[in-house]
């Protein structure tokens, strides 16, 4: 049956323009939608996807992770789920797929939806994922850790994290970095809510940031629907419309 599914989801993202992929548009929707980015930005990253599913209906909450701890970042998306007016979607990008798997045992969350991100296991940490080798992969262009933190050798930032997108953009999101701290990458999960919520994971094809691989590896182990597309590690950013239809499409499940 999920076969049946994720190709079903498969053939309508092939055979449909990106942004009108799967669900359609409507208004009023019960369900409220929590985004959560990861880590070297900031949520205004999160703005055309934002957009357009408050287009289709949805109540959108955006997350703003400190990103210096995993608690610190797990206890702002608890903040914005408390919020939310109905059942929670909770949507992590990057390193954000490590807060939702941490925060999302919340009862008022549905299901997950991780877009290009970590879905560590209990005991994991995404120090740990991000350091295992995997064949023909680049590593990430990390610079050494700095007073607590890391950042993106900014030279390299755009070819990695963004390649697909404006240069323009990319140029001002390598010089406006949020620093990632050491306490948030090294940090271990307790409890995954994968492991007792639906899951859903879009896969960036081409991302030079996590490995297609290895995120192929962490979305088969959380039992998540699978669908791949064609983008880099910034598939919100490349792909804003798709992104939002594969959220809808999480979020109107039964």
């Amino acid at each position: 049956m999920k076969r049946a599914v994720v190709g079903m989801i498969a053939a309508m993202a092939a055979a449909a323009p990106a942004g009108a992929a799967f669900a359609a548009d409507a208004t009023e929707k019960p369900v409220s939608i929590v985004l959560v980015h990861g880590a070297f930005v900031d949520a205004s990253g999160w703005r055309p996807v934002y957009e357009l599913l408050e287009k289709k209906g949805y109540e959108v909450l955006i997350v703003q992770n400190p990103t210096i701890t995993l608690e610190g970042d797990a206890t702002a998306a608890r903040e914005a789920i408390a919020k939310a007016k109905h059942p929670v979607i909770l949507v992590g990008h990057s390193y954000g797929g490590a807060v939702i798997t941490e925060a999302g045992a919340d009862p008022k969350v549905k299901s997950l939806v991780y877009l290009a991100a970590f879905a560590p296991d209990a005991g994991e940490s995404v120090l740990q994922l991000a350091s295992t080798p995997v064949p023909g992969a680049p590593p990430a262009p990390l610079l050494p850790p700095k007073d607590g933190f890391i950042q993106i050798d900014p030279t390299k930032f755009a070819s990695a994290f963004a390649a697909d997108v404006d240069p323009k953009v990319t140029h001002f999101m390598a010089a406006s970095q949020v620093p990632w701290g050491l306490g948030a990458v090294g940090a271990k999960i307790t409890a995954p809510a994968w492991k007792a919520k639906p899951s859903y994971y879009l896969l960036a094809t081409q991302d030079l940031m996590i490995p297609p691989a290895a995120q192929r590896a962490m979305a088969v182990r959380a039992k998540a629907t699978l669908v791949e597309t064609p983008s880099s590690h910034a598939v919100m950013l490349s792909k804003p419309g798709y992104v939002a239809d594969f959220i809808s499409m999480a979020a109107d499940a039964k």
